[in-house]
């Protein structure tokens, strides 16, 4: 009996003082916080050299412009870890053929390219972007919204055209409008270096967050088609009752003209 009682009281020290073995622990992935898509971004400064761009008559040069966006927003995506390859650094010109040959050589990469509008109306004005395949419109897209809601000029929407950057790039490709430097206020704010800088930011920003916004985007047309699909079903519905409304009214009316005394003739 004594020795019973000893176990007992052995077992229950030993209970009291084990420690519970440590449950394992699910591994977490660690994600650098300035870690960046390990993607190449082709920049293309729109004309140079002998062609001026814009039209005939036109006082700003858009060779020049376009150049100084470009390095500003090579200096933007090198800072945001992204490797950098422009078409052109100085006062060159550079054959379309070529350019889209440099894009093209790279697997893995973006193609942007940079210019700004003219008209024959000196009143035109407003940011506009263009792209060619399906592939490029979600860049398109997202370059166009930050670039457009950050500019003090209309909003003149995402195009598709093919122009010839835009059609013969295997990558996404895009071509940016930056305003009309035929229009007085659109020409002061090119030839600003802070607008300049302003213009570098947000496409870098667009570039960036290209996915963020290609979501977003499918995101409210996704909800638009549910809203679309919910309103067919409610007039499908409606429909449907009306007939069944009609239908019932029909069978009303045959069965009192069948149940109505017959007329005789005088």
């Amino acid at each position: 009996m004594r020795r019973f009682v000893f176990t007992l009281a052995l077992a229950g020290s030993f209970i009291a003082t084990a420690t519970p073995a440590p449950r394992p622990q699910t591994p977490t992935a660690v994600i650098p916080e300035n870690s960046q898509p390990s993607t190449v971004v082709v920049i293309d400064a729109g004309h140079g050299g002998f062609d001026r761009g814009g039209i005939p008559g036109q006082r700003v040069p858009e060779k020049k412009m376009t150049l100084d966006v470009a390095q500003r927003l090579k200096a933007v995506l090198t800072a945001y870890g992204y490797r950098v390859v422009m078409t052109r650094d100085s006062d060159v010109f550079v054959p379309l053929g070529t350019r889209v040959a440099i894009a093209n050589s790279y697997r893995d990469a973006i193609f942007v390219c940079i210019h700004f509008n003219a008209a024959r109306r000196g009143s035109a004005n407003g940011i506009e972007t263009y792209f060619y395949s399906s592939q490029s419109l979600p860049l398109a897209s997202a370059i166009h919204y930050y670039v457009a809601g950050g500019a003090p000029t209309p909003n003149r929407g995402v195009r598709r055209r093919g122009f010839y950057v835009l059609r013969k790039t295997t990558i996404p490709a895009v071509l940016v409008e930056c305003g009309f430097l035929t229009n007085a206020t659109e020409a002061n704010y090119a030839q600003s270096s802070a607008y300049q800088q302003k213009l570098a930011e947000e496409i870098g920003r667009g570039i960036r967050e290209r996915s963020l916004v290609a979501s977003t985007s499918d995101l409210a047309r996704s909800k638009r088609g549910k809203r679309s699909s919910k309103s067919s079903s409610k007039s499908t519905s409606s429909k449907r009752k009306h007939s069944s409304d009609s239908d019932s009214e029909k069978r009303s009316s045959t069965k009192k003209k069948k149940s109505a005394p017959a007329q005789t003739e005088n």
